[in-house]
């Protein structure tokens, strides 16, 4: 039988993905500490009787539902991986903190690459035709790619995704669509390679 304290951190980390709210915005709509959040929800901790009470409100759903354990072997069985969204990167902190992570979305193991993945949605149109806004762009954590590929590179807390052109010296991130301009990072620059971008999907 699962510890209640585990039981609750999954089906807290369930309904935040089936809602889309992260931990940063569940913290700050419930008025808790982000840390005391990410405790119950990593299930170090848990909640007194009346933060439970405000997490069911919350989510609208009982208390009992909210603290039972329903653990099923379903996704086990079939290899079903949860990828996190990428959401704003916070200063100083790992691409694949909580405090950066939007949502998730599961996806059949079998059919993604080996390594750590993240998604990112696009939000301009420096790369169509080969990307359209709104698309969501599967990236495998790497801090190297070969010349030519696209690639998710911070810069200044931002996270761009544009086609690595390598140059004796540095390198350019050139847009497919040619309305923007590239951006020409010297190795001075502060900047890094997060990953490399290997599948992009669009909802109709």
């Amino acid at each position: 039988m699962v510890d209640g304290k585990y039981a609750l951190a999954k089906n807290l980390e369930d309904l935040m993905h089936k809602r889309g709210i992260s931990r940063t915005k569940l913290a700050d709509d419930l008025d808790v500490k982000y840390s005391t959040l990410s405790d119950w929800a990593n299930g170090r901790t848990y909640p007194r009787v009346n933060a439970i009470s405000q997490l069911a409100s919350y989510f609208n759903v009982t208390v009992s539902a909210l603290i039972t354990d329903h653990t099923t072997p379903t996704d086990t069985l079939y290899g079903i991986v949860s990828i996190p969204v990428i959401g704003t990167v916070t200063a100083g902190s790992p691409i694949l903190s909580d405090e950066n992570i939007d949502g998730y979305i599961k996806e059949v193991k079998e059919n993604l690459p080996v390594g750590n993945l993240f998604y990112l949605r696009i939000k301009d149109q420096s790369m169509e035709s080969t990307i359209k806004v709104g698309s969501l762009v599967l990236v495998k954590q790497q801090s190297v790619v070969e010349n030519g590929e696209i690639a998710a590179v911070l810069i200044d807390d931002v996270v761009t995704l544009r086609r690595v052109v390598k140059t004796k010296n540095g390198i350019v991130l050139s847009p497919d669509n040619r309305v923007y301009d590239p951006v020409v990072i010297s190795p001075e620059d502060a900047h890094s390679i997060l990953g490399k971008a290997t599948r992009a999907t669009r909802d109709l």
